[in-house]
């Protein structure tokens, strides 16, 4: 059975004492495994990002601009290859890896504008005689604690920014689909990145919390549910640590009465079901006002008749199977006990798999779901389910959506769906959440923008890739200059003065 390695100093390998399967989510059969870090063997990765560090931090900006131009054009030219990677493990249809891909190539274009992006501030005779100028400088190591449900878009959102920036690398992928980051880091070294700049270490809590324990790590990027996200945040920031740590979400999908309804429809069961469900912008609320709830339901129940389920290399898939038996066991639970609650399951997607409508055999598979009559305080409504879930709450006014929203823990995502310019307008200014969709159901930035969540959705002040990003992975230093004149020198033991 093939082993998949860690990438330490440009050299794949591992010890292998001890390893953890890797499944195939389609078929439900482990056909890798994964070496399991020691702290160590963590320690010796990141002993090799802090020796590669000088050199890389002296690096010109034209030459690692260089990296980025290189290993654009690789990822463009092999996106099959890696989304075929990513589907073996991950288990999503092959069009949304390849998708995946084409979003985190956004991030690679953003920093190869690093000359403009690092440029400082500059303002001459802030006094007599007196200029003063800022500059940005890497923080050095940096881990990178990386999600299963993205295994190449987040990594190249955090190391992307931080390579650029000049620092050095840690890369902890999800132990659940590692295959990819190895995968990144043999191509950023076929795109010229010096051995030891980007480090990948496989494992479980032993590898991560030597990367949070370490004193040579200068910074965290984290992104994976809120309990972990704010473990993480405590212990790093606690030592000492520059934190950025995004957790889980619990994204409402408001449709108002005037909104085209079959347009909301079709957008709802694209945000809900895509990926089936395991993105953290996912819509997994629909918040139907007035009376558009019936036609509304009408119109997803229609449109899902047709939804193909099955193995993520089949062209004729739409939805794959979840990553692992616990998880998706996980997320039919909420199904089951949704009655128990008080919900209606108009669709239970657990009962169309068992009956063998969908699909046979011994993945990871579930069906759709669609439950009406959600409110808040159910488990089914408070709980980031991660799944191809979507419940229905119903409400009769705009201001009480609003409040629904901004009353919930998480404040990751959001939409509106309206024709009314004013009513829009109102939404972006009253809701308090990180990333607003106007007739888009999952408005994750483009990476020219910053993303990230409020409230329990984040942990930590910075927002990941994009120009928050530069802000993280950099800190300033202000250098305030006086060059010798003829005016003869004297002393003064008075305070400093401007003037």
């Amino acid at each position: 059975m093939t082993l998949i390695p860690h990438y330490i100093n440009g050299v794949e390998g591992a010890e292998a004492a001890t390893t953890l399967p890797v499944y195939n989510p389609a078929t439900g059969e482990a056909h890798r495994q994964v070496a399991v870090a020691t702290a160590e063997e963590t320690e010796r990765a990141i002993a090799a990002a802090k020796a590669a560090l000088p050199a890389w931090r002296a690096t010109s900006l034209i030459k690692r601009a260089d990296v980025f131009f290189r290993l654009r054009q690789i990822l463009a030219d092999r996106t099959p290859e890696l989304a075929a990677i990513v589907t073996s493990e991950h288990g999503k249809v092959l069009s949304d890896a390849a998708g995946e891909v084409s979003r985190g190539i956004e991030n690679v274009e953003f920093a190869a504008g690093l000359v403009h992006l690092l440029k400082g501030e500059r303002a001459e005779q802030v006094a007599r005689g007196v200029d003063v100028h800022s500059v940005k400088q890497p923080v050095g190591v940096v881990a990178c604690i990386t999600p299963f449900n993205f295994p190449v878009m987040v990594p190249l959102w955090m190391v992307a920014s931080a390579i650029a920036c000049g620092n050095t690398v840690v890369l902890k992928p999800s132990e659940k689909d590692p295959s990819a980051a190895i995968w990144l880091a043999k191509a950023f070294q076929e795109a010229g990145l010096p051995d030891g700049v980007l480090n990948v270490i496989n494992g479980d809590k032993t590898a991560v919390d030597a990367l949070l324990d370490s004193p040579d790590v200068k910074a965290v990027s984290f992104v994976g549910s809120t309990p972990i996200a704010k473990s993480i945040y405590e212990r790093a920031s606690a030592n000492g640590k520059r934190v950025q740590a995004l957790g889980g979400a619990k994204n409402h999908m408001v449709v108002m009465p005037d909104a085209d309804i079959d347009s909301a429809a079709a957008a709802a069961v694209s945000a809900a079901y895509g990926s089936a469900g395991e993105r953290c912008m996912a819509v997994s609320v629909l918040v139907a006002v007035g009376d558009v709830a019936e036609p509304l339901i009408a119109s997803i129940t229609e449109k899902v008749q047709d939804l193909r389920i099955g193995d993520g290399t089949d062209a004729a898939s739409e939805m794959g199977p979840l990553i692992t038996r616990e998880h998706r066991d996980r997320v039919e639970s909420y199904v089951t006990g949704a009655e128990a609650e008080g919900a209606t399951v108009l669709i239970d997607g657990t009962r169309r798999i068992a009956a063998g409508e969908r699909l046979d055999g011994d993945g990871f598979f579930t069906g759709i779901s669609l439950i009406d009559d959600v409110k808040p305080g159910m488990k089914l409504y408070e709980d980031e389910i991660f799944g191809p879930v979507l419940s229905v709450v119903r409400v009769e006014t705009y201001a009480e959506a609003v409040e629904l929203i901004n009353a919930h823990q998480f404040g990751n995502g959001t939409a509106i769906f309206t024709r009314d310019g004013g009513t829009a307008r109102q939404f972006e200014f009253d809701i308090e959440v990180g990333m607003v969709g106007i007739n888009v159901p999952i408005p994750v930035p483009v990476g020219a923008f910053s993303f990230g969540g409020w409230k329990a959705s984040l942990f930590g002040d910075s927002h990941i890739y994009g120009p928050e990003s530069i802000h993280f992975y950099t800190r300033s230093k202000v250098v305030t200059t006086r060059w010798p004149d003829h005016t003869p020198a004297q002393v003064d033991l008075g305070f400093p003065s401007n003037h």
